[in-house]
């Protein structure tokens, strides 16, 4: 069957107060995989219900394709062959973006201040703002943050406050290190949660051989506990002693 050939019939919500994003993203997937869509929009709850009962569906949009009904967005993806994102599935890519954003903000500020990308404040500027930007994932939801911090923080599971006090003190510190200010409080801070955070990480991973989700970035994520987040911790303890010679 050629491109021009290609035929899908769509059925999806399109109401005054709700348009179904999902549609929407049906419908480009399907076009830009070269198919002629019938867009058959569902513009009211009655419309929805009576097309559900009729096919014995739950959701919407719907997708026939040669009098076949396909599904909805995912058994499209499914049956174009393209991957379909398992919500469940490991993953570094919000550490990767993170750690992306941050070393290409430093080098940003860098250029801003010195007129050159790379020098010894980029080092400490990527290290501050990753602090305070791991800090704000955590701060979106404090609770969920520190129920998973208890997984395997030592610190926390003695003294469960110190999840909640967690995310204000790496940010606190992270904040104070980039303007380069108050290092009475951002040094011993960002030094005893990072030896604290990497001895509980090396404990939990390489002794104990535990499977963990990291809280890193935030109480919902589904980055691995490993080498990222012990790294995250090692660089603030590097930062912490790296600026004890530098500030004193």
């Amino acid at each position: 069957m050629s491109n021009a050939e290609k035929k899908a019939t769509l059925y999806r919500m399109v109401m005054e107060d709700h348009v179904c994003p999902y549609g929407l993203k049906t419908k480009h997937l399907l076009k830009s995989n070269g198919y002629t869509v019938d867009d058959r929009p569902l513009t009211s709850r009655e419309e929805t219900d009576a097309f559900q009962e009729k096919h014995d569906v739950d959701t919407t949009p719907q997708v026939f394709i040669d009098g076949d009904r396909i599904g909805g967005y995912e058994e499209v993806r499914d049956y174009l062959g393209k991957p379909v994102p398992d919500p469940d599935a490991k993953s570094y890519q919000p550490v990767i973006a993170l750690f992306s954003m941050t070393a290409l903000l430093a080098l940003a500020t860098s250029w801003l201040a010195f007129g050159t990308l790379l020098s010894v404040q980029t080092v400490e500027w990527f290290i501050s703002f990753s602090m305070v930007v791991l800090a704000l994932l955590k701060l979106q939801n404090v609770e969920s943050f520190s129920t998973m911090f208890l997984n395997y923080d030592l610190l926390a599971r003695r003294w469960v406050p110190y999840g909640k006090i967690y995310p204000f003190a790496e940010g606190l510190a992270g904040l104070l290190m980039a303007a380069e200010f108050a290092a009475i409080i951002s040094i011993p801070v960002a030094f005893f949660i990072g030896t604290v955070g990497a001895v509980s990480v090396f404990k939990a991973v390489y002794i104990d051989k535990r499977e963990l989700k990291c809280a890193c970035v935030g109480g919902d994520s589904n980055v691995p506990l490993g080498f990222i987040s012990l790294t995250e911790n090692l660089m603030m303890v590097g930062m912490a002693i790296w600026m004890s010679f530098v500030m004193f």
